[in-house]
């Protein structure tokens, strides 16, 4: 599971939400950005990327790019292994990160990016790809901007049976499982190196959550949203990501399943 994340621009073009909804997502949006530092759920995460980062041998001073930055939280991260540019849609998003002061935030699209060629050495795409219509656009995007040999860090939600109202606030265009997110890399020229799913250990409460809320449709939605628990609670929650770094972050180990799964691309 992961929180909840709108964004007024990862609308399909043609909607019209008003003022009144635009405000709303708005504020949706900001809520989100500060749950990024805190939550559970990305503190986890980040664990898990450094881990597998640090094992990826990348040049001294790395040229290193965060497609689809959001707040620009994983940026810090990024940021001991080298240098960082992040790019955004979200103007919101893209002020939010600027005021962390990490390295260039630049405003743009995943499916068009604003940088010549093999500007890169190592990218991330963080739950970015699953938002988009055309997936391999965007990842033939990224390729073209990462030299020759160079990676890509990808996550994205694991298992189109698991879709729920989560899927539909968030926005998602699909959800993958390990053979439909490499068919994809693969078409867009990308070799992976290795792939794991990850969030196991709550895998088991977020199929029944998924099969209350088909059997009781007016049952709260199944996602913990933007609340970030108290202290303690959130430090326990976080404890199965921490575990699973450690498992994923030796070289060659993944897991079978996961609610979200993480490639790294060659």
């Amino acid at each position: 599971m992961r929180p909840v994340v709108m964004n007024a621009d990862d609308g399909p073009s043609g909607w019209d939400f008003g003022e009144d909804a635009a405000n709303v997502e708005k504020a949706y949006e900001l809520q989100t950005l500060r749950a990024e530092d805190s939550h559970w759920w990305y503190r986890g995460r980040r664990r898990v990327i450094r881990r597998v980062v640090s094992n990826l041998g990348l040049p001294v001073d790395a040229r290193i790019l965060d497609a689809g930055c959001g707040s620009g939280r994983n940026m810090v991260e990024l940021a001991s292994f080298g240098s960082v540019t992040g790019v955004e849609l979200s103007a919101v998003s893209v002020e939010a990160a600027r005021e962390r002061a990490i390295g260039d935030v630049v405003m743009g699209s995943v499916g068009e990016l604003p940088f010549a060629d093999n500007s890169f050495d190592f990218a991330v795409c963080l739950d970015v790809i699953e938002h988009l219509p055309d997936d391999r656009s965007a990842l033939r995007e990224l390729r073209r901007v990462i030299v020759p040999g160079g990676a890509l860090l990808v996550t994205v939600p694991a298992y189109q049976w698991l879709w729920s109202s989560h899927d539909t606030i968030n926005q998602h265009c699909r959800r993958y499982n390990r053979a439909t997110l490499l068919s994809a890399t693969s078409d867009a020229g990308w070799r992976c190196e290795r792939a794991t799913y990850f969030n196991s250990l709550l895998l088991p409460v977020a199929v029944a959550l998924r099969v209350l809320e088909r059997i009781r449709p007016d049952a709260p939605e199944s996602s913990p949203d933007l609340w970030v628990p108290p202290a303690r609670l959130n430090l326990l929650l976080q404890q199965p990501l921490n575990l699973e770094a450690t498992i994923i972050g030796r070289n060659g180990h993944s897991l079978p399943a996961g609610l979200s799964i993480l490639a790294v691309l060659r």
